[in-house]
């Protein structure tokens, strides 16, 4: 895989009602997107709820997605973590690693590492890694943002780090980036609300949640604007906007959980403590600007 550009989808993890990983949702869910015209696949992101997995379960999962898959799609997988060891021996021992075609790995949380321990960590991962490496960047969730310039330090020394999902929130951060990376290093957007302000800079895709639910309009909007038909991605864009704020009202992945059951997409609405179902009232509220769509 030369470069990840496009429309990626975080896909969320079912559950049923005693908590397992429910297959058949998943199942469900990888061929619903894909039939929507996504451009590739990623497992056990922020979504995924991939902190309450275990070893076992997260390959459960990345093997459900690339039997769904078969093959159609590019398959992006979560490995990341605050111990860099830890996170370079998961790289060397997941058996389901070699049917993937790249690797996201999120900034590391708790320990508020410095921009120089941030560049040696991910420098470390890509050294390891067999698969090309998206970065994450996503301070609300890590608490620490990790600086356009390190970004681009990583792009321009580590020929194997391909992309960033930048989900900082700030447009000078993300003009920054543009200004300074590795001329085909792909700069992703994180945050489906600031999507096509961000391609209107010049960021080349998503890695998106709403798209669980509305593969064919995200696809359309990203595709659109990469071929400068900034109206119709516009009209998406709008079209859209209630919707993609009420999904992250009450967190993700609460609120895309609540919309794909609602659309029948996966059987439960459950999930994992200690994250909770929406409120009645905001799943009524998804309920009613879904049939809008």
């Amino acid at each position: 895989m030369d470069r990840l550009i496009g429309t990626g989808v975080a896909l969320v993890t079912p559950f049923d009602e005693q908590q397992r990983i429910d297959r058949e949702s998943l199942y469900r869910l990888v061929n619903y997107v894909i039939d929507g015209g996504v451009d590739f696949l990623v497992a056990l992101g922020t979504t995924a709820e991939t902190a309450t997995l275990s070893a076992d379960e997260r390959a459960v999962v990345v093997h459900t997605i690339l039997e769904a898959n078969q093959g159609r799609l590019p398959v992006i997988a979560g490995i990341g973590g605050n111990n860099t060891a830890e996170v370079i021996r998961e790289l060397q021992t997941a058996t389901w690693l070699k049917a993937c075609q790249g690797i996201l790995s999120i900034t590391p949380c708790y320990n508020k590492p410095t921009q120089r321990g941030l560049y040696e960590h991910f420098k470390a991962i890509a050294a390891a890694s067999p698969l090309p490496l998206c970065l994450y960047n996503v301070p609300g969730r890590s608490g620490v943002n990790m600086e356009a310039a390190t970004v681009a330090a990583l792009s321009h020394d580590c020929p194997n780090i391909i992309a960033v999902k930048e989900a900082s929130g700030r447009f000078d951060q993300a003009t920054a980036i543009l200004k300074s990376k590795r001329a085909d290093f792909a700069a992703l957007s994180g945050e489906d609300a600031l999507l096509l302000p961000l391609m209107s800079l010049g960021f080349e895709g998503v890695i998106s949640v709403i798209a669980n639910v509305l593969p064919n309009d995200y696809a359309c909007l990203v595709k659109s604007a990469l071929q400068g038909d900034y109206p119709t991605a516009r009209r998406i864009h709008l079209d859209r906007a209630e919707l993609c704020k009420a999904l992250f009202e009450e967190g993700n992945p609460a609120g895309i959980k609540a919309a794909l059951h609602a659309a029948g997409t996966i059987r439960q609405n459950t999930l994992r403590l200690p994250l909770t179902p929406v409120s009645d009232a905001l799943y009524n509220k998804i309920i009613g600007l879904l049939k809008l769509h």
